[in-house]
């Protein structure tokens, strides 16, 4: 298992878009996995064998991001929901003191 792409992330969002999104949908990816990096505390890419929960958690916060472009949502009421993307990182954070 690996990082995911493009295509992995045009299918967890059921878009049927043209390739030529997938420079867009790469930068969705690389926000989520660098955020996520920040929160386990260590690179992914150095991750043997790569956890399916973090590829599922780096999905989950790019498909967010997509659908919520900007940084104010008006008028709308949300919550996390259980299990999430915190959730499932959270076994792989390194925690130093």
């Amino acid at each position: 298992m690996t990082l995911p792409n493009a295509a992995d992330l045009r299918r967890q969002l059921n878009l049927d878009l043209d390739q030529e999104y997938d420079a867009f949908l790469s930068a969705k990816l690389a926000a989520a996995s660098g955020w996520i990096e920040s929160y386990v505390g260590e690179p992914l890419a150095g991750l043997d064998p790569f956890p399916a929960a973090i590829r599922e958690a780096i999905l989950q916060l790019a498909a967010h991001l997509y659908e919520n472009r900007e940084a104010v949502l008006v008028g709308v009421s949300a919550s996390e929901l259980p299990f999430g993307v915190v959730d499932l990182i959270r076994p792989y954070r390194i925690w130093t003191f």
